[in-house]
């Protein structure tokens, strides 16, 4: 079975070949379909192809009970879009990952991440979410954008936004390291107008009327997801805790909660709280061990028994291709790509593959040396981005004949420098440091009549942030109080 880093390569190479597909194709499936109608074949068949790929990209499908709860409610809001009559016809999927995230696709795909799910306080806001994705494919939004992407011969959204970002203009080298930053199925949903993010709330807020939820469900999902994004901000030492448009699926969702409110009016509906609650107690919260996980400045992988430490000031993202590490002074990812025993061979294929076709990327030459007792080597090129000149830098290492690991970072010219902490903390970890690490769960608790927030706050699995975290993860305000006998949730450590 392949290691998940090793996934991840496949998995970067296909957001780029996917990228491509959807906007350089003749007729883009849904564009000229009116928005409600029922599902074609031509859709069916385009959401059929990528779905797979999908599933990969966002740490594989969940099975079990978690996942069929979401399948049901899922199902149950997404026929009442009129794009087919029959809930077996919607195909909803819990993915595997610690990203806030939902999305869908053409042909009754429908997607939410295990994260976003213990997000929520309530069944209503699991069909908001679900409902909103299934708004966005009712009015054909993509098929929209597809097509405007054709006139404009946009030849892959991600790779063009994040290329302006990190190195200019529609440099290669900034696509092929941007590739690495994005999720496959946010280079598919990207850059939704402003006016379609509204639409699909309003389409979202009816399909919760005719099922019978609480319309009101869908502003305060917004509201914790607006309330966890400061919140990761500050965590991080970020100072900006709104996300840019380029590296979300969707606007900030801060901007909406307001309009949301207002379109539910004063309608009610069922909740289902402790239905809800019931249903994810237990779930994995954050890190998936067999993905890796993040405490603090460390990253530790116990299934391919590695870890690094990110330098002082930087915060680590840990996706599905690739662990991020960012900061002002530059940024850098852990990746793998296949390996024949060759170090010098490996590092300056992964040159190549960073500038691609159109530019042919190499150091200026290769070093060898030993970190922790791996065989290492590491190179830099500078390169002029249109703007400035920016040191790429690549750092390998050899942790079998036949499985290497690499950094490769960006940095202003001369600052290469900035990750030698990093490079230098890479180092393979023992087995009794691999089964140590502990998954969070959920935890659903009841409240009794002597707890308090910060009671059980103290309960939550985390060093740093107890009380902000129980506070976003259960939607109470920086005013809201523990109500005796009502369930809670907090996050522990898997026994």
């Amino acid at each position: 079975m392949p290691h998940p880093l090793s996934r991840k390569i496949k998995a970067a190479a296909f957001a780029g070949a996917a990228s491509l597909a959807l906007s350089a194709c003749a007729t883009v499936p849904g564009a000229n379909v009116a928005p409600g109608s029922p599902i074609t074949a031509e859709e069916a068949a385009q959401g059929a192809q990528y779905h797979p790929q999908f599933v990969a990209e966002f740490g594989g499908e969940m099975t079990g009970p978690y996942a069929s709860y979401v399948q049901q409610v899922g199902a149950n809001v997404a026929v009442q879009s009129g794009l087919a009559n029959s809930r077996d016809a919607f195909d909803v999927t819990l993915l595997n990952s610690s990203v806030n995230n939902a999305f869908a696709v053409p042909g009754g795909y429908v997607y939410a991440t295990r994260q976003l799910v213990n997000l929520m306080n309530n069944e209503a806001e699991l069909a908001a979410v679900l409902g909103h994705e299934v708004g966005h494919v009712a009015a054909r939004h993509s098929a929209r954008r597809q097509a405007a992407a054709q006139r404009n011969q946009i030849l892959g959204v991600g790779g063009a936004i994040l290329s302006s970002v990190l190195l200019g203009g529609n440099n290669p080298l900034g696509q092929q390291l941007s590739q690495l930053s994005l999720q496959g199925s946010q280079l598919a949903t990207l850059s939704y107008s402003r006016n379609q993010e509204l639409e699909a709330d309003q389409l979202g807020i009816q399909y919760l009327n005719r099922a019978g939820y609480d319309p009101r469900a869908m502003a305060t999902l917004l509201q914790s997801l607006a309330a966890q994004n400061q919140l990761d901000a500050q965590l991080q030492g970020r100072d900006n805790a709104t996300i840019p448009e380029w590296a979300s699926t969707h606007p900030d969702p801060a901007s909406r909660v307001q309009s949301a409110a207002q379109l539910a009016g004063n309608a009610t509906g069922v909740t289902n709280r402790e239905t809800f609650l019931s249903r994810i107690d237990g779930m994995v919260y954050g890190d998936d061990p067999a993905q890796g996980v993040i405490e603090g400045r460390q990253f530790i992988h116990p299934e391919l028994r590695l870890s690094f430490t990110a330098p002082q000031g930087f915060y680590m993202v840990n996706g599905t291709r690739a662990v991020s590490i960012n900061g002002d002074a530059g940024r850098a990812q852990l990746t793998t790509g296949p390996y024949n025993n060759d170090l010098n061979s490996y590092l300056r294929s992964v040159f190549q593959s960073i500038g691609g076709d159109q530019q042919q990327l190499a150091p200026a030459n290769v070093q060898r040396t030993t970190i922790n007792g791996l065989p290492a080597a590491y190179g830099t090129a500078t390169v002029n981005n249109g703007q400035q000149q920016v040191d790429v830098t690549v750092f390998a290492y050899e942790f079998s004949p036949n499985q290497a690991f690499h950094f490769q970072a960006i940095t202003p010219a001369g600052q290469a420098g900035t990750f030698n902490s990093l490079f230098n903390s890479m180092r393979r970890i023992t087995a009794s440091e691999a089964g140590s690490v502990i998954p969070r769960r959920i935890d659903i608790i009841t409240a009794a009549r002597s707890d308090t927030v910060a009671s059980l706050a103290r309960r939550m699995a985390y060093t740093d942030g107890q009380e902000a975290r129980f506070r976003v993860l259960n939607g109470l305000g920086s005013g809201g109080q523990i109500v005796p006998g009502q369930q809670y949730k907090i996050v522990v450590r898997a026994n």
